[in-house]
């Protein structure tokens, strides 16, 4: 069977809709405040030919959405599926920006809860790769519930399984 890794998503706060080619620009103008990346792994991704690679993976794993606030329709930041796993019926997220006047509500948990309630139809496993250091996305994942599976130098990797999971 086919999973539809870009379905068109919605809940009261956001709107996840399939990530095209031609959402470069907009995307990229969300993107470019250096603050957002100062946690991540990638410190760079706010300038063009850094985000190009970032937006051109996202483009290939036919997994990535905008992310729009329902209140107004403005685009805030962009998600994704990756690493789907059949076998193992497990699948990531990640990826994950969003404007800061977004940070600190529940934008994040939002989306995160539309794109685990949508995976676990399909898969038992939802993982999440985080950067070490990014402190502000391991939070935010943890107060979803997610549970810390491995930690490594650079990355640490969160679980939360479809039988623990409860929205």
């Amino acid at each position: 069977m086919e999973i539809n890794l870009q379905p068109y998503l919605e809940n009261e706060l956001v709107e996840l809709t399939p990530l095209k080619p031609a959402d470069f620009e907009m995307l990229f103008e969300v993107a470019s405040d250096p603050l957002i990346w100062e946690q991540h792994p990638d410190k760079h991704r706010y300038k063009k030919e850094e985000f190009e690679k970032y937006f051109l993976t996202a483009i290939e794993s036919k997994g990535a959405f905008l992310i729009y606030a329902k209140t107004n329709g403005e685009l805030i930041g962009c998600s994704r599926y990756y690493d789907h796993d059949e076998k193992n019926k497990q699948i990531a997220i990640g990826y994950t920006f969003l404007a800061r006047k977004c940070w600190g509500r529940s934008y994040n948990q939002d989306l995160k809860k539309l794109m685990i309630d949508y995976a676990f139809t399909f898969v038992e496993t939802v993982l999440f790769h985080i950067g070490t250091n990014n402190l502000r996305s391991r939070k935010a994942i943890e107060k979803i519930g997610a549970k810390l599976k491995t930690q490594e130098e650079n990355s640490v990797v969160y679980v939360i399984e479809k039988k623990n999971w409860s929205n």
